[in-house]
């Protein structure tokens, strides 16, 4: 039986994480639409559209219609802020809200965006999401938090709870909580870019949390070993033992995967048979369910997904470049002073 038949690689597009991919890209493939406002005026009220002034910049887009503003929650500004959140990363991006209005639904608001290129402003791209009556919620292709601080309480609960193995900076100013199943070939690569991360941003701390696939004993079980050498060894060794796991994770199966483990956890510097009795008590069974727990809490189901002071990305999923700039704008965004670093010469 091969391992891949026991791993969950789950690429769903309505996981939390993916849907706010797909709210951090919405506009991507544009395509001919009928103009709206500038994005260039975004941080003001939508109602002031008169004629430009001769001296002003050329408004490519038409004056705002205020019949599509039917809701009193949320305002333009309200909307405005949340896609500074999510979008102020990307300088080339600008955008303009053309509509806020209510639906058949009760309580639930349509949100209208119109987007574009800096660079080619004529190739408009419309995009659309709705506000849940609470007005706390977003849902485009998924639910995802919505305000001007929409990833706050993620980042507080993350700061509490996510105490896996670490490295990088000493403090959680910056924190990044990679959730990993180390029998995923994608955590694999997700682990790979976090590393490079943790490198190319110094004031980032990089921690490490166990999602093993739902319903595989063999990657619960890879986890519990992980937690246990750790646990004798320290965070380096950890993270040896994964990068091992991670080396020989392809073509395993049922019947090699423990003595693969045991070569792993030799290699990390521990002993195999004390780590694994170790892994099977229900003090190191309690570990790896707290962090399976805390990726529910975060609204995170599957692996890999990485959570940024709040904001959840998929490693895997958007370029490296891309990755680190949104990590960077999420740390200024927090009022950090973030110092980034040349991308590593390695990288793809």
């Amino acid at each position: 039986m091969k391992m891949d038949s026991m791993v969950n690689e789950v690429r769903g597009m309505k996981t939390m994480a993916m849907a706010l991919v797909v709210m951090t890209g919405l506009g991507v493939g544009a395509c001919a639409q009928t103009p709206v406002l500038s994005p260039a005026t975004a941080e003001s009220e939508q109602a002031q559209t008169a004629a430009p002034h001769a001296t002003a910049p050329v408004d490519p887009f038409p004056p705002i219609n205020l019949k599509n503003f039917t809701a009193d929650s949320p305002t333009t500004a309200e909307v405005n802020a949340f896609l500074k959140q999510v979008w102020g990363y990307d300088d080339s991006r600008i955008w303009r809200v053309a509509a806020i209005r209510k639906t058949q639904a009760p309580g639930v608001v349509q949100v209208v965006v119109f987007t574009a290129d800096k660079a080619h402003p004529e190739k408009l791209a419309r995009s659309e999401f709705f506000i849940t009556p609470d007005g706390k919620h977003a849902i485009a292709g998924g639910v995802v938090d919505f305000g001007a601080t929409p990833f706050a309480d993620r980042r507080a609960l993350m700061q509490q709870e996510a105490n896996g193995p670490a490295e990088g900076a000493a403090g959680k100013d910056l924190l990044m909580v990679l959730f990993v199943d180390l029998l995923n070939g994608r955590s694999k690569e997700g682990q790979e870019a976090a590393n490079n991360l943790v490198k190319d941003i110094p004031q980032a701390r990089l921690v490490v949390e166990n999602l093993p696939a739902d319903g595989s004993p063999y990657a619960f079980h890879t986890a519990a070993e992980g937690v246990c050498v750790r646990k004798v060894k320290g965070d380096s060794a950890f993270f040896a033992y994964s990068q091992e796991v991670y080396a020989k994770q392809k073509g395993l199966t049922a019947a090699t995967l423990q003595a693969t483990l045991d070569e792993a956890v030799e290699a990390a510097g521990g002993d195999a048979k004390s780590v694994n009795a170790c892994s099977l008590t229900p003090e190191t069974k309690a570990n790896v369910e707290a962090s399976i727990a805390l990726a529910g809490k975060a609204g995170v189901e599957s692996a890999p997904m990485l959570v940024v002071n709040g904001r959840v990305l998929p490693p895997v999923d958007v370029s490296y470049d891309a990755l680190k700039r949104i990590v960077a704008y999420q740390g200024k965004l927090d009022g950090l002073t973030v110092n980034v670093q040349p991308t590593l010469s390695n990288l793809k």
